[in-house]
């Protein structure tokens, strides 16, 4: 089991929900829809991908691939609103979790 993974990967969903619930606070919502939209994708994804990798799923490679492009999709997003603390650090977190998804 790779706990390193699985670390990045619940850190990736903590730091994608907490971006989406910040989005929701701010003042132009509907600006943030495609970013709080893909913060819960990305969110819902690397948990899913963590109990793969737990139970050591032979699917989970496959579960990894499509986790690393949501990641990808979702950090890129959080960059265009980098002024933004909370998209900042979710970028981060999503390109992290992008490169762990791929050593995986």
């Amino acid at each position: 089991m790779n706990k390193d993974l699985i670390r990045t990967l619940a850190e990736c969903a903590a730091a994608c929900n907490f971006c989406a619930v910040s989005c929701l606070q701010e003042d132009d919502v509907k600006m943030m829809e495609r970013c709080i939209r893909l913060d819960l994708d990305c969110a819902a994804i690397c948990k899913m991908a963590a109990e793969y990798v737990s139970r050591d799923s032979t699917l989970a490679r496959e579960v990894l691939d499509v986790c690393a492009r949501v990641c990808r999709e979702c950090g890129e997003e959080c960059a265009k609103h980098s002024h933004m603390e909370h998209c900042r650090m979710c970028a981060e977190a999503c390109r992290r979790c992008e490169q762990a998804c791929q050593q995986g």
